[in-house]
């Protein structure tokens, strides 16, 4: 069969996917992406797109995104229409509505079943906007939401099927387009993400290893930012390194702002954070390394005693339930993501995302009882195996909705 997936950042979602297909020798796969320094994928054609142009100068804050969606859609139409005269034609499409790239593809293959990834609707209420009292939203936040919203809506028009990761996600989309929106994870690899208990790395600002065992805390994001809780994090510190001082902390995350709005003085988070508490920390003990390599990563979530995940009511990160899978004792906010798989004193712990006490509190318990957790850390792993495996429960799932498309466009022949 010929396969045909589009997302600015190859691969992204569709890593598992287009690889398990990719790799079968059954199928012809083509990626359509922005992304040139990805490693290819066996058995799978990269063709990288570039807009034709930015957006308009002075273009109203309110229609950015919009434009910006219709620019990668048009020139990802182009390819596909290339594709097309080449004789190239999909028997399913399959895309990332975010950034508008699916838009167009059933103007060039009308007949072909589209299934678009839809990773969060924006609201007013009840989600991210205004989760921070301290950031509470004027009027314009209202109408300029409900304007981001036209990529979403574009996007499930055109869409035959819907994929949304966690059914919390799925929540978010107004009730309507529930019925063809299928909750489906991408997976976790827990054959590759495991607990290791003789686990051992180098952090390059330390002259000693860190080994599993230790009084290690971690904590992930892609960038350090407030949506993934680094202030409430980081104003935590102080009173845990104070009373565990053989305790270390490992700090994984890039200084970009990936959700949220930047500092207007051009300060990174971090600088902030370090300019308020950073006279209270023992730097020899805190280790911020940066963006890493996932065999990295996996590393330093096999020697963490406690792992923290912070996060606004947002979609929720690849990274807790890989510490999960990794037997990670997590300490997570007590927000709506998390609670859809994390259960307080079951598989992890919870608390109040604001709270840096709290956040203290339970952390410095974890490390000092860490015995007393070792079931909790069994049944976080085992959460994920049940629920969110890629081999035995994602992978499938996925595959059966691209059949599930396959058949639909038949039975509509």
């Amino acid at each position: 069969m010929k396969f045909l997936f589009v997302h600015q950042n190859f691969p992204g979602q569709y890593l598992h996917l287009a690889r398990h297909l990719g790799a079968s020798g059954k199928h012809e796969v083509v990626y359509i992406t922005q992304r040139r320094d990805a490693s290819a994928l066996p058995g799978v054609k990269k063709i990288v797109y570039k807009p034709q142009r930015l957006i308009t100068p002075g273009m109203h804050h309110y229609l950015r995104d919009a434009e910006a969606g219709i620019l990668n859609a048009q020139e990802v139409a182009r390819v596909a229409l290339s594709l097309k005269n080449s004789g190239f034609v999909p028997d399913v499409m399959v895309g990332h509505n975010g950034w508008g790239e699916i838009w167009y593809l059933k103007e060039v293959f009308p007949d072909t079943p589209l299934i678009g990834y839809f990773e969060f609707f924006y609201s007013l209420y009840g989600a991210d906007v205004g989760f921070d009292p301290a950031d509470m939203p004027g009027f314009d936040a209202g109408p300029r939401i409900r304007t981001k919203n036209t990529g979403n809506l574009l996007g499930l028009d055109v869409a035959d099927i819907g994929q949304c990761p966690t059914q919390w996600q799925r929540s978010r989309y107004p009730e309507r387009y529930h019925s063809k929106l299928n909750v489906v994870h991408e997976g976790i690899n827990t054959d590759l993400i495991v607990p290791d208990p003789t686990a051992w790395l180098h952090i390059a600002d330390s002259s000693q290893n860190i080994s599993a065992g230790n009084e290690i805390v971690t904590y992930v994001a892609r960038n350090l930012e407030p949506y993934r809780g680094f202030r409430s994090f980081m104003r935590s510190l102080p009173s845990i390194l104070s009373r565990r001082p053989n305790a270390r902390v490992i700090i994984v995350g890039g200084d970009e702002v990936s959700y949220g709005a930047a500092l207007p003085d051009g300060k990174t988070y971090r600088q902030q954070m370090m300019q308020e508490v950073g006279n209270e920390l023992d730097l020899t003990r805190v280790h911020f390394v940066g963006k890493v390599p996932h065999t990295t990563f996996t590393k330093i979530l096999q020697v963490s005693r406690v792992h923290v995940y912070l996060t606004y009511p947002f979609v929720l990160s690849w990274s807790m339930l890989e510490a999960m899978s990794a037997g990670c004792l997590v300490v997570g906010s007590a927000t709506a993501p998390v609670q859809e798989v994390i259960r307080h004193g079951e598989n992890g712990l919870l608390v109040d995302f604001f709270s840096s006490e709290e956040i203290a509190d339970r952390v410095v318990e974890v490390l000092e009882s860490a015995g007393d957790y070792e079931q909790m850390r069994k049944n976080a792993r085992q959460t994920v195996i049940e629920n969110y495996d890629l081999k035995t429960i994602c992978l499938p799932r996925q595959l059966k909705l691209l059949q599930k498309a396959i058949d639909r466009t038949s039975l509509m022949a």
